[in-house]
């Protein structure tokens, strides 16, 4: 069996070919095609079976991680949508929860009123309402309302259309029905039911979602059918399987009718390949850092878990989405973040980005603005011969000249100004980091930082000794480890419905019973899939507060009878959650259980551990010494350094800093007074010792 992994970037598509259990057969990486991804997609499928010396008609799945959803919401480039609600509601979506992302300021940008999803002229209302708490209908739905709705959107020229009903989330018939009747009007429209993606309370949030899944449906849908259409032509016969953002893939299928659960399909795949790499070096407990040109993601694995993101953590371009996600934070940090001066004269690195094109001023292609690469080349941290491997030579003359023109605009010298910039942008992702585990009461001391991406591997110890994080972690490919993790993962589907029941009045046969029929939908999903029942796993989970708090906690519900017992053990687990994440908790007061959630697993074959790193020297190794800027007590010093090629190093063997390690898909700083060594996994562990 033949696995694929392909993970489109904004630069380059990365791709990994492995066989279940075995060791990478080959590596390869080809320039992204933003007009259509899958022609860069299928260019470098072949790419990668050429160099595995294997034919492409052998590979049996393609697993890809996409970004076709994240970058339609991003621009606002997606369908022209329709909606069908409860009557008085069509305004809901607008409207919010009265929430400003910006406190106090009186010129903000609030993204569902400046840039709807749905205009307000396509929201159309029907007569229909269910009353909770059982979903009872209180009012039958008005079918020649929806038909007349239908029949307006389609002369409008609307193809998607989300149905979202006030308490669909009790009962989808009405939503179900009014599905039918839309299809029978307009049988070409996407149709979105906001019982099918998001069947929870918090109907702003689960009409948002559903407006999301419509808004980007029709172009994940098209770019799905584009790149099966291209596989066949091409002769490959594989299954495509698509990242989503829960930490599993999904089938093809899936993700066309809800492609709401590949927001976050890229980053999701980065975190998974963080957890493979630390597994391989024994590592459990691991903070994921993916430093690309544009953004920094940041992820939190305790345990070799994953943590999941809340409800009130969810949001895509600046809209809440109820859709089970990784939780990972993302910040404008990369090595095309822009260094200016902001309107009050403050020194800034990012969010602003040169992107790919021009690009920094060092790529030579006519950006002649200061930017974390320039000042990398500048400190000599990069070497302008080596970028790629040699494939794509950097003009330091230009990023000096950019860094100098900053530097005389702030007052600073040269070396001053390009530490200034790292500097900056270290603490921005710091800071970032901090927010995901000081925050929510974790030490992330007690982590390695797996740095990976083309420019995690440049600011990874600087950030962790910022952090007092004793290790850093690069691994064997820190470029393509997103890829690497689309191949260690299984298909995953997640199913939640809202409960609305509070200690002491619990009824344990009714959340069984909602438990039973989850597990059941899910098994019968994974059996659609071609899963067999002895590789389905389950694992419960549920929503908790106190009486009267606005937000949950997830809580893992252990598996069996659902009895007094184990719910009382669900909510002491709550209890202590909260006191971490908060600082104290209120063991006398009532406790309510929101949602009851189950996650279903279908096993799939996984790449396995890689081969043993060949063994080098010290002496092949080293490729050149050079100058190289770091920061001292008194301001920038210059140390001597060696510049070290990684697949010559020996293994086991310290290497002490200052060290710049060279390979084709990043370069790793080794800052004075830390070590590294390769270990017998291939992974570079570097000891961040004190900061020099």
């Amino acid at each position: 069996m033949i696995l694929v992994g392909v993970d489109v970037g904004g630069t380059f598509t990365d791709l990994v070919l492995a066989e279940p259990g075995g060791a990478l057969n080959a590596i390869h990486k080809v320039s992204t095609t933003p007009d259509d991804p899958s022609g860069g997609v299928i260019e470098g499928i072949l790419g990668v079976c050429e160099r595995a010396g294997i034919a492409s008609g052998r590979v049996d799945h393609v697993l890809h991680g996409t970004t076709i959803a994240t970058n339609a919401a991003l621009t606002h480039r997606g369908a022209e949508c329709g909606m069908i609600t409860t009557r008085g509601y069509r305004d809901v979506i607008h409207i919010g929860r009265h929430q400003r992302p910006q406190h106090y300021s009186i010129q903000q940008r609030i993204p569902w009123q400046d840039t709807p999803l749905i205009r307000r002229r396509h929201r159309h209302e029907v007569t229909e309402r269910l009353i909770p708490p059982r979903g009872e209908v209180l009012t039958p739905l008005a079918e020649d309302e929806v038909r007349a709705a239908a029949r307006a959107l389609k002369a409008a020229g609307i193809t998607s259309i989300a149905i979202c009903f006030l308490f669909s989330y009790l009962d989808p018939v009405h939503e179900r029905r009014a599905r039918d009747l839309v299809l029978e009007e307009h049988a070409e429209a996407f149709v979105t039911l906001s019982s099918d993606v998001a069947p929870q309370f918090r109907e702003f949030e689960r009409f948002t979602t559903a407006a999301m899944n419509a808004f980007v449906g029709p172009p994940v849908r098209d770019y799905v059918r584009r790149l099966e259409g291209r596989m066949r032509a091409a002769g490959l016969t594989a299954d495509l399987h698509i990242m989503a953002s829960n930490g599993g893939v999904a089938t093809a299928a899936m993700v066309s009718d809800r492609p709401v659960v590949t927001m976050l399909s890229g980053p999701a795949a980065g975190v998974l390949g963080g957890i493979w790499a630390g597994g391989l070096s024994g590592r459990r407990d691991v903070i994921t850092f993916d430093m690309g040109g544009t953004s920094a993601d940041i992820g939190i694995v305790a345990g070799r878990r994953f943590v999941e993101a809340t409800a009130r953590d969810t949001w895509i371009a600046g809209f809440p989405l109820l859709t089970p996600m990784i939780d990972i934070h993302t910040i404008g940090a990369g090595g095309g973040s822009i260094a200016r001066l902001d309107a009050g004269g403050a020194f800034r690195v990012g969010p602003q980005s040169a992107g790919a094109v021009p690009g920094p001023a060092a790529y030579g292609r006519g950006g002649t603005l200061p930017t974390v690469t320039d000042a990398n080349i500048v400190l000599g941290r990069l070497d302008p011969a080596n970028f790629l491997g040699g494939a794509m030579a950097l003009d330091a003359g230009a990023a000096r000249a950019a860094v100098q023109r900053f530097a005389a605009e702030v007052g600073l010298g040269l070396d001053q100004a390009a530490l200034g910039i790292l500097t900056i942008v270290n603490a921005n992702m710091a800071n970032a980091i901090r927010s995901r585990t000081v925050q929510k009461g974790i030490d992330p001391r007690g982590f390695a930082l797996v740095a990976f991406g083309g420019a995690g591997p440049l600011h990874a110890v600087e950030v962790a000794q910022a952090l007092a994080i004793r290790e850093v972690l690069v691994p064997p490919y820190p470029g393509i480890t997103s890829a690497m993790g689309l191949l260690t993962t299984d298909l995953r589907y997640d199913a939640v419905r809202t409960c609305f029941q509070v200690s002491g009045a619990l009824d344990p046969a009714r959340i069984a019973a909602d438990f039973a029929a989850m597990e059941a939908a899910i098994a019968t999903q994974l059996a659609t899939d071609g899963i067999d029942r002895a590789d389905v796993s389950f694992a419960r989970a549920a929503d908790l507060r106190y009486v009267g708090q606005g937000y949950e906690l997830r809580i893992a519900v252990d598996p069996g009878e659902t009895t007094g017992a184990m719910l009382d053990t669900a909510i002491a687990r709550f209890h202590e959650r909260h006191r971490t994440e908060y600082g104290h908790a209120f063991s006398q007061s009532p406790i309510e259980i929101v949602n009851l959630r189950v996650i279903g697993t279908g096993a799939r074959p996984k790449l396995g551990r890689p081969s043993p790193p060949r063994a080098g020297s010290m002496d092949g190794a080293l490729t050149h010494r050079g100058p190289v800027v770091f920061a001292g007590p008194a301001g920038p010093q210059t140390r001597d350094t060696a510049f070290l090629a990684r697949d010559r190093l020996p293994l086991d063997t310290a290497i002490a800093g200052p060290a710049i390690i060279l390979q084709t898909d990043s370069t790793t700083v080794a800052p004075p007074g830390t070590t590294a060594v390769v270990d017998a996994a291939g992974n570079l562990i570097i000891a961040t010792g004190e900061p020099a």
